[in-house]
Parts: structure tokens; C-alpha cells; sequence
């Protein structure tokens, strides 16, 4: 009976992102999860949290069966087994956190307590180690809703931990703790009543966002070359703002192998253009990058890369390879300060980046802050269902962490500009073909929580849910 509720809620833990955004499913899936483990042996506790964290993460990340089924060639059965295995391997965290909770603690409300520490650390294990992959983290179901007012204070982590205490007071109420659980359930809601303003305008600036919606199975197909380039030629060549920004890798081939002439003819008069290309040499690696043209030298390498698509994890090389991904073991970037352009300063994410704040924190604090952040993408290996939603929520979150507006230029979507509240001010649809023009403010300042986390990294929350863990094992029968 455990097992199938716990499945079931790792389901609706899945729909408190986007697209259906129901925040308040996170915290009530988390609820579900805690009351079942909270009188669970350890065993069923630990099995209790991979079961969870397998349905959510597998629902959460069904996408990837797209790239490895239709575009790596990969049987569909195999590829569906690969997506399984990963979300069985992400799971671990969660099944060792509350597994290991329940060892330490009896069962009963402090067991409930400590499961919000535990929660945390796990969550920031799976974001941190083994390079991190925090997709989906169940803190950026809160990009909208009451507890987003604390992201400029504690980021998305923090607001992990929040949302796992609420969860924690909905569970204590059926130990009938009232006092404990009005705190736990309200504590949380307190983030809309900070004060929230900590950056101010730093003018205006036109941007172009093009978006080429050129199928991926039509991207590196070199007979192709020609015409895809044309219609990116002409979608910069129409656009009307001070700044055109092309997605991730729109030219699909190194840049070095890319004739001048040809280059140049992507210029267009009057605009800085912001290009996505590769850099690089087969001697020193290829870097996923973005290159300005019509200004003063600019470009930006990718530094924190995506497993098995851009870097190869040790003894998996056979695995990559067989899905013959182009340009597939990629070298790091050297970090880049803001491109100053228009009276602004732009901090260029590719794709995956943006989900670390914490490796890029530098850009939005002292006096060469980025004042605008650009997300550069192509989607177009996973589809369009859930993963370009569930990437703009991400995007929403950095906003709101760090009062910064958000651009996004993407190959399929979602290409979109994000305010520095988090609010979505502007989008193309999906496989549409075209510009998405706007004006966008930047902003100079930095929040708190940019401030405490360029200082000391993560590593305060780290801290506090170990010593949280350990007065709660202290504190317990």
C-alpha cells in the first residue's frame, strides 16, 4: 500500500511544474511522502523515498527518450530503460535521506521535523555532486505562488527547504501538534511580507530574439547547410533591435570551419548581434559559445556542460557514442565578464547553465554586475512538450533570485523575455518561425541572497540542515 502512494505521489509532485504550475501539489505530494515515512521502519522509509523520487523524476524527464529515441537512434524500448536508470540512480538521494532519518530517529514528530533537512540535503546533493543535475528540484515549483517571495533572500534551495517544512506541517497535523504545525505552515508564507526591492532600472534596452524553428534532424545535415543559414540570415537581417541574440549552436559547425565571407554576411548594419557557434580546435576541444558581431570582440564559452550530451561521464563513452551525437565530448569555457552593449551589461547563459545560479552568482553582484541575463537554447532534441515549459520556469526562478530580467533566444522554444519580478512579459509559440521583439529594463544591485551566496556558496545551507539534522536526532526519545 506504501509503495503505490508513494508512487502516485511522485506523480503529483511531477505536476507542480510547468506546464500545469499547481505549486501547491509540490508541497502536498511532500506532505504524503513525510506522513509515510514518518512511522515507517527504515527500510520501507528509504523505499518509500525511491519510489517517490523514481515516479517524479522519470515523469519529470520522460523527455529524454526523445534524443536518444529519435534522434540517437537508440530503440525506443532501450531508450525508455535508460531514462528509467536514470531516475532510479537520482532517486538514490532521496531514498538515503529519508532512509537514514528513520534509522536515526524514532518514529513521531520529530522524525517528522528532521525529514526537512534531510529533504534538503538530498536536494542539494543531487544538484552538487557527480557534476549536479538539479532539473526539475522540487524548490522551482514555487517560481509563482506565496512562497516566491523568498527567493531574492534564501534562492531556490532555501525555498526547498520551506516548502518541505510546510509539508512537514500539513504531516504534524495529524499528530494533532497544532502549535508545531501552525509554525511549520506559516513560517513559509511570511516570504511575501520581505521587502523585496533591491535593484533598481538601469535603462532600457531593444532586443531581437530570433527564433529559427529549424527541425534538429535538419540541423547538422550538411545538404542542408545552405538553406538553414539563409533563413537565419534573413530572421537577423529583419530584426529591429539594438541587440539580435541567436540561440545555442544556430550555426552548427565550428566556427573556424566556417568561411569569413559568411560570417560576415550575418552582420547586420547597425545591430550587435550575438551569435551561437563553436569555438575551438579538434586539438583542444570544441567549446559550445556565443560570438558577437558588428562590436567590439566579444564571445562567451559554455563552463558547466550537460552529461552524456556535451561531456562524456568515465565509462559511458560507449553509450554516447552510439548515439553519434555531433560535437559530443566537448571542452569547458573560461569564465567571461557581461558583454557591455547598448548602455547594458549582458551575461550570456547557454541552455543547461542557467540552472546554477551559484556558478554565475559573480555576475550579479559589485559594480560590473550583469544588468540583463541571456539564456541561448536548442530544445529541439527533446520536443516540445513539458521540457520548454519546465526550462522557462527555471528561468523565472533566476529572475526572481537575483532581480535581474531573463532573455531567452531559443531554437524551438520557449523564446521569451522574463521581467525582473519573474513574470513572463513576452513569448513566441513553439515552433514558430520569427523575431520576438522587445524593450527590455535592466537592472543594477544585487540581492540578498547574490550577496550571500557569491560570499559563501551554498555551503549555509549545507550547514544548516546538518546541524538541523543533528538537534533533531538529539532532541528525539
Amino acid at each position: 500500500m506504501s509503495a503505490a502512494v508513494a508512487l502516485t505521489a511522485g506523480l503529483l509532485h511531477t505536476a507542480s511544474f510547468a506546464p500545469t504550475g499547481a505549486w501547491w501539489a509540490q508541497i502536498a505530494a511532500l506532505a504524503v511522502l513525510f506522513g509515510l515515512a514518518s512511522r515507517a521502519t527504515p527500510r520501507v522509509a528509504a523505499l518509500c523515498g525511491a519510489l517517490f523520487g523514481w515516479s517524479w523524476l522519470a515523469s519529470g524527464l520522460w523527455w529524454l527518450h526523445i534524443s536518444m529515441h529519435q534522434f540517437g537512434g537508440i530503440p525506443w524500448l532501450l531508450a525508455a530503460l535508460a531514462v528509467g536508470l536514470l531516475a532510479a540512480f537520482l532517486a538514490g538521494y532521496y531514498a538515503l535521506a529519508l532512509g537514514l532519518t528513520a534509522r536515526g530517529i524514532a518514529p513521531g514528530r520529530m522524525r517528522l521535523l528532521a525529514l526537512v533537512p534531510a529533504w534538503l540535503l538530498a536536494e542539494l546533493a543531487r544538484a552538487t555532486w557527480f557534476s549536479g543535475f538539479p532539473w526539475v528540484a522540487s524548490g522551482y515549483a514555487h517560481s509563482v505562488g506565496p512562497l516566491s517571495g523568498w527567493a531574492p533572500w534564501v534562492g531556490v534551495y532555501g525555498i526547498t527547504a520551506l516548502a518541505a517544512l510546510a509539508a512537514a506541517g500539513i504531516a504534524l497535523l495529524r499528530e494533532r501538534a497544532w502549535a508545531i504545525a501552525a509554525l511549520a505552515l506559516l513560517l513559509p508564507l511570511t516570504g511575501a511580507l520581505l521587502p523585496q526591492d533591491f535593484t533598481a532600472s538601469s535603462g532600457r534596452l531593444s532586443i531581437s530574439l530570433v527564433q529559427p524553428s529549424i527541425p534538429q534532424s535538419q540541423k547538422f545535415d550538411p545538404e542542408l547547410f545552405a538553406q538553414n543559414w539563409q533563413i537565419l540570415a534573413e530572421l537577423i537581417h529583419s530584426a529591429q533591435g539594438a541587440v539580435v541574440v541567436t540561440p545555442e549552436s544556430v550555426v552548427p559547425v565550428p566556427l573556424a570551419e566556417t568561411p569569413v565571407t559568411t560570417i560576415d554576411a550575418l552582420a547586420s548594419p547597425g545591430h550587435a548581434v550575438l551569435l551561437g557557434s563553436f569555438l575551438g580546435n579538434q586539438d583542444e576541444g570544441f567549446v559550445n559559445s556565443v560570438v558577437a558581431l558588428g562590436s567590439a570582440r566579444y564571445d562567451y564559452g559554455k563552463r558547466h556542460l550537460l552529461p552524456f550530451g556535451e561531456f562524456i561521464p568515465p565509462g559511458f563513452g560507449w553509450f554516447v557514442h552510439a548515439m553519434n551525437i555531433p560535437l559530443d565530448n566537448q571542452a569547458r569555457g573560461d569564465h567571461q565578464r557581461a558583454w557591455r552593449v547598448g548602455g547594458q551589461r549582458l551575461r550570456p547563459l547557454i541552455c543547461y547553465e542557467d540552472l546554477f545560479g551559484e556558478d554565475f552568482v559573480q555576475s550579479a553582484v559589485g559594480a560590473d554586475a550583469a544588468t540583463l541575463f541571456v539564456n541561448v537554447s536548442n530544445l529541439a532534441w527533446f520536443g516540445t512538450v513539458m521540457v520548454q515549459d519546465q526550462h522557462l520556469q527555471f528561468s523565472q526562478m533566476r529572475a526572481l533570485e537575483f532581480q535581474r530580467p531573463v532573455v531567452r533566444s531559443t531554437n524551438t522554444g520557449a523564446t521569451a523575455v522574463i521581467d525582473h519580478r519573474g513574470q513572463v512579459t513576452a513569448r513566441l509559440p513553439a515552433l514558430q518561425r520569427g523575431v520576438l521583439e522587445a524593450s527590455v529594463e535592466g537592472r543594477s544591485g544585487s540581492t540578498p541572497y547574490a550577496r550571500w551566496l557569491n560570499s559563501l556558496g551554498l555551503w549555509p545551507l549545507w550547514l544548516l540542515a546538518l546541524l538541523a539534522l543533528a538537534g533533531a536526532r538529539r532532541a528525539a526519545p
